[in-house]
């Protein structure tokens, strides 16, 4: 179809710019993964990697100049609902590829999926993606 022609080659020209968000990043993976464009699936995915949060045995992405997160006893710290969306975004940009993802991407995978099971609320539920803004990245 014509349209889905057109807005991939709009996804391809943006993913070549220079300045691009970490969660505009995250989205084109996964849209790059689903239209079965696995070079520019792997080359966001390289991107992101670089921008990765390694902590504690888990993997996330995180905003941009964000303020570190407060080691408080008794409380456990819930990301944002835009970091855990895009860092949703990335474990489905590598779960998505044909063939299956190689055994690393798996392992990588498990320490992205660590991370977001640690930001459910008791209620096995996450912070809300209604309330949020993201700033144009």
């Amino acid at each position: 179809h014509s349209v889905v022609r057109n807005a991939l080659f709009c996804l391809e020209t943006a993913a070549n710019e220079e300045e691009n968000h970490v969660y505009t990043k995250a989205l084109m993976a996964y849209a790059f993964a689903l239209a079965g464009k696995q070079d520019k699936r792997k080359a966001l995915l390289g991107s992101l990697e670089k921008e990765a949060v390694k902590k504690e045995g888990s993997v996330h992405w995180q905003r941009p100049g964000k303020e570190p997160e407060v080691d408080l006893p008794y409380y456990h710290y819930r990301a944002p609902s835009a970091e855990v969306e895009m860092t949703a975004y990335v474990l489905l940009a590598h779960l998505t590829t044909q063939p299956a993802p190689s055994q690393e991407e798996l392992s990588f995978a498990s320490l992205i999926a660590k991370w977001i099971s640690a930001q459910q609320n008791p209620n096995g539920g996450f912070s809300s993606t209604q309330v949020s803004c993201f700033p144009p990245g």
